[in-house]
């Protein structure tokens, strides 16, 4: 008689047993875990402080975690920010299909190999951040085809800040503005990503006009029945 156990993970296991001359094969289809969480929302909104809390929630729970960002802090991530900067100058399509190259290569050294060795993603900016941001001056439509074969998030944070505030937040935290940063751009901004609530499943639009305390709260109760 062949004993079988419950198996957590991925979509599905293939679970070989022998019995003298017998192989059974079964596919046991288990329960979807979260392996994948981006963080997105307008400037000033709070992103990478709430990327770095949830990072370490997570790892007192005892999970193991990687914290990443985009764009990256690899070559063509560089040349994106120095676009962001303004020490750069090049058309809105080119940054499009730079930040297209940058994340296809940040999901294969990167974010696959981590996700295999049981890793949960924490993304500082992903898709929705080239949706929202890029369709100022390029078609959503072909946005969303440059982006359509990438691994989709199983959870979406939008912190959703009130482009006002979020101006006065980046004013303390550098010295520097960078390409979107106007309270005119980031409106409109705003407006693509509430427009992009249902673009993705397990998607959680949260008021980020809070305190950095009561965000991480929020996302901590929209996360604890999932995990």
């Amino acid at each position: 008689m062949l004993n079988t156990q419950q198996y957590t993970g991925c979509n599905a296991n293939s679970v070989f047993a022998c019995t003298g001359e017998l192989r059974v094969h079964l596919v046991i289809w288990c329960s979807s875990m979260i392996r994948f969480i981006a963080i997105e929302g307008i400037d000033g909104a709070g992103l990478s402080t709430q990327a770095g809390k949830l990072r370490d929630w997570l790892q007192k729970m005892g999970k193991r975690v990687l914290l990443t960002k985009e764009p990256t802090n690899g070559i063509i991530g560089g040349v994106i920010r120095s676009c962001l900067n303004k020490e750069l100058k090049t058309n809105p399509l080119a940054l499009q299909l730079l930040y297209t190259a940058d994340r296809a290569s940040h999901l294969d050294t990167e974010v696959e190999p981590a996700i295999k060795v049981g890793n949960i993603i924490v993304m500082d900016r992903y898709i929705l951040s080239s949706l929202a941001y890029g369709s100022l001056d390029v078609p959503m439509t072909y946005l969303q085809q440059l982006n359509v074969q990438f691994r989709k998030p199983d959870v979406t944070f939008i912190l959703d800040a009130h482009p006002k505030i979020a101006l006065n937040r980046l004013k303390t935290s550098r010295w520097h503005s960078e390409l979107f940063e106007n309270e005119q751009k980031l409106t409109q901004v705003r407006q693509n990503y509430l427009s992009l609530r249902n673009y993705f499943a397990g998607t959680h639009i949260l008021d980020a006009n809070k305190t950095a305390e009561e965000i991480a709260l929020d996302i901590q109760r929209a996360l604890s029945s999932k995990l």
